[in-house]
């Protein structure tokens, strides 16, 4: 088969090389947007999240017959002509557990403990630190607003921290009833929450999931971490909101200098063990489509139900 990889690194060409040998192989550094510039026969196309994939892309690639992302999030993949052509689509759902939910947790200790502003200080040769008075985790209670993979792992690490626990998601998850979690209404989650953790997808439903009326249900002093997708916070609130915003998106890149916001560029899940991850299952999936099985991280029905 003829199989196109756009945005990959030198690590990403090595691994795909070795396991789909007897296959025409083609990567391509920039996103397919950059690259594809006239009609190619490509059977299979893998891609990240800076690739947008829209009807103009697929009229170049006549016989796609299989679509990847080497992402948990496809916000990215909106195209009516990927059904009315019957493509298949795949994620890589799950991969990012693990180190999205230690960011948003190293994130979180910078806000109550102000680590980042101590060490910065450390090599200017300044050590005063007693207007950096922080406060616990112990004790405070964390709402999690989504509990996939990441959500869930959240979860998890605020059991360690000693902190209660509410959650708003799609579906009630064992987790739920396994560490005692309070399972309630998103307005009932911001109301009493000291924390709020975003662990949601990026679809119709939860853009904009955070309005400007939610944000009026914020205790005065809780402090936002936001690791998955900018748009779920209204753009507004980015410049309006007085709490604390822990960022690793945003839907408003000038609203970042402001002090009550800490910033960093879309970084969570940059680990070593998270991008092996990625590649293993983004193998499994074109191994299986390959071998004509299911695939393990079918989109197709997930996101006929927002973009068909």
């Amino acid at each position: 088969m003829k199989i196109a990889f756009f945005e990959t690194k030198p690590e990403e060409k090595e691994f795909f090389s070795k396991r789909l040998r007897g296959h025409d192989l083609y990567f391509f550094k920039g996103t397919i947007n950059e690259e594809l510039k006239e009609p190619q026969d490509y059977e299979i196309v893998s891609v990240f999240v800076h690739s947008r994939i829209n009807d103009d892309i697929l009229a170049l690639l006549p016989k796609l017959r299989y679509l990847q992302t080497r992402s948990t999030g496809y916000d990215h993949i909106k195209c009516k002509e990927l059904y009315r052509r019957d493509i298949i689509a795949s994620n890589v759902a799950g991969y990012g557990g693990p180190a999205v939910a230690e960011f948003a947790f190293s994130l979180l200790l910078c806000a109550t403990r102000h680590t980042h502003v101590a060490l910065q200080r450390s090599k200017e040769g300044i050590f005063e630190y007693h207007d950096l008075k922080g406060v616990e985790l112990y004790g405070k209670r964390v709402g999690i607003l989504g509990l996939g993979t990441i959500g869930s792992r959240m979860a998890y690490m605020a059991k360690g921290f000693g902190m209660d626990i509410s959650a708003w998601s799609r579906s009630r998850k064992p987790i739920v009833d396994e560490l005692g979690i309070d399972f309630c209404a998103l307005d009932e989650v911001l109301q009493k929450s000291d924390v709020i953790m975003i662990a949601l997808p990026l679809t119709p439903e939860t853009k904009d999931l955070i309005n400007s009326s939610r944000a009026a249900l914020l205790k005065k002093e809780a402090i936002i971490v936001n690791v998955a997708r900018g748009e779920i916070i209204e753009k507004s609130l980015y410049r309006s909101l007085p709490n604390v915003l822990c960022l690793d998106v945003t839907a408003d890149l000038q609203s970042v200098v402001r002090p009550n916001v800490l910033y960093t560029p879309h970084m969570a899940y940059y680990t070593k063990e998270a991008l092996q991850r990625i590649m293993e299952i983004s193998y499994e999936n074109i191994a299986a489509f390959i071998a004509g099985k299911p695939l393990p991280n079918c989109l197709k029905d997930i996101c006929k139900r927002y973009y068909r």
